[in-house]
């Protein structure tokens, strides 16, 4: 049943020294009693935000070719606040009353969902506060600021912020009915740009986009598998599957912040859980991979979170997909600038293209240019070098050098490992040397 959003706002609050009277909760997030978002209202979303977002390209990938998966990138990134998130929140703001409009609304959110309401909000008139945790990143904080919105950092994860109150606003929890209805508008695209799809593979965080997008896809093709992703290092969604409900998991920190969710949405686990065919986890490492790829071969930047689809890919997590028609969604952008930085030498070290270790070579006058030397020779790049003396418990005429090398892929990275082992007697080499 469609909601009824004319609700009053609820009533006190614990923001900047105001008392507490009632905890803010939004009423159509209830766990006791769920609502399962309906195709029909996922129609009635794409109808009034079609004017409001951009219809992102749904393009063939060049990574088709290397992967044996036939992939179309939806370039959710390329919305005007660089993430799917708009979807649900214009709709959201649209369906509110005329009264809550004057008052405004309030956000819980890690960064996309309250950079979509900000910027909505301010292009409709609605005045919007985002209560965002210590964890978020910093451009999302700045750019809220920005687009307008009264921002309040507070809390280690999403789980605390959404435990905030603030007197007269009415929270837009990021499982709101409308939410999700506004977020599978992408499905909706998703099935009209690219015919004949086989699989549509999913970031998950809170569950709005794989819920409402499922619902999408599976009501017009209800043969196309829906598969979830998430990091291991908050698989929530898994967690809930498990348990057969929502259950709080602990979030560790992850390359994919926007993912980082520590309990699914109710109404979204309802409406997703007899929609997804799989769900797979993936590691810091794929993510890392998978946003180096992305700049590479597509000259896309993608944060952690939107490129956690094609981490399941590379990283072979989906072995059935080989040779099928695969949409992945890059639901956002927004990654931090210095957190690019590390996601690239991740990735490269992921990749077998930027190496470690340490040899053992004479201390002698020519020691140190002679393994220089053997590195240049096979055309490997050296990044970083240093040599120790104090702790060798070898013979004083010898040094311990630790190198840092960039190779052009893995073979090579095997080529130099292999003249080092022929050349020297100690040779430790990999992520854990010493």
């Amino acid at each position: 049943m469609k909601p009824d959003t004319t609700m009053p706002a609820a009533q006190g609050s614990e923001i900047n020294g105001t008392s507490t009277t009632e905890e803010l909760r939004d009423e159509f997030c209830d766990a006791e009693n769920p609502v399962m978002v309906r195709f029909q209202d996922v129609s009635a979303a794409a109808y009034k935000i079609k004017n409001g977002i951009q219809r992102t390209p749904c393009q063939k990938s060049h990574m088709s070719a290397m992967t044996g998966v036939e992939i179309y990138f939806k370039k959710e990134f390329l919305q005007y606040t660089g993430s799917f998130k708009e979807r649900g929140a214009r709709y959201t703001l649209l369906m509110l009353p005329a009264e809550q409009r004057q008052v405004g609304v309030i956000a819980a959110s890690a960064g996309n969902h309250a950079l979509a309401l900000s910027y909505h909000g301010k292009d409709l008139g609605i005045p919007v506060y985002v209560v965002m945790p210590i964890i978020a990143p910093i451009m999302k904080v700045s750019l809220c600021k920005q687009n307008g919105a009264n921002v309040i950092v507070t809390g280690t994860d999403l789980g605390e912020v959404s435990d905030c109150k603030i007197e007269m606003y009415r929270l837009m929890f990021y499982d709101h009915p409308h939410i999700l209805a506004g977020q599978g508008t992408m499905g909706l695209e998703i099935v009209e740009q690219v015919s004949d799809i086989d699989a549509v593979v999913i970031p998950v965080g809170g569950g709005g986009l794989i819920a409402g997008t499922a619902l999408a896809v599976k009501s017009l093709y209800p043969q196309v598998q829906i598969i979830g992703v998430e990091s291991e290092r908050c698989a929530s969604f898994k967690a809930a599957l498990e348990a057969g409900r929502p259950i709080y998991t602990p979030v560790s920190s992850t390359l994919a912040d926007g993912l980082a969710v520590p309990t699914v949405g109710v109404n979204a686990f309802a409406t997703a859980k007899p929609l997804i065919d799989k769900m797979v986890t993936v590691s810091e490492d794929l993510i890392a991979l998978a946003i180096l790829r992305l700049i590479e071969l597509e000259k896309a930047v993608v944060e952690g979170a939107g490129a956690t689809g094609l981490a399941a890919v590379l990283g072979d997590r989906l072995p059935e997909l080989k040779g099928k028609k695969v949409v992945i969604p890059l639901c956002g952008g927004n990654i931090d600038t210095a957190v690019l930085g590390r996601c690239i030498e991740r990735g490269l070290a992921a990749d077998g293209r930027l190496c470690r270790f340490t040899v053992t070579v004479s201390d002698r006058p020519g020691g140190i240019a002679e393994l220089t030397r053997l590195i240049a020779d096979v055309g490997v790049s050296l990044k970083d070098i240093f040599h120790e003396r104090a702790w060798l418990k070898t013979d004083i005429f010898s040094v311990q050098v630790k190198c840092v090398v960039e190779t052009r892929d893995e073979e090579h990275g095997k080529e130099l490992e292999k003249l080092l082992h022929k050349r020297y007697d100690k040779v430790s080499w990999g992520p854990h040397c010493t």
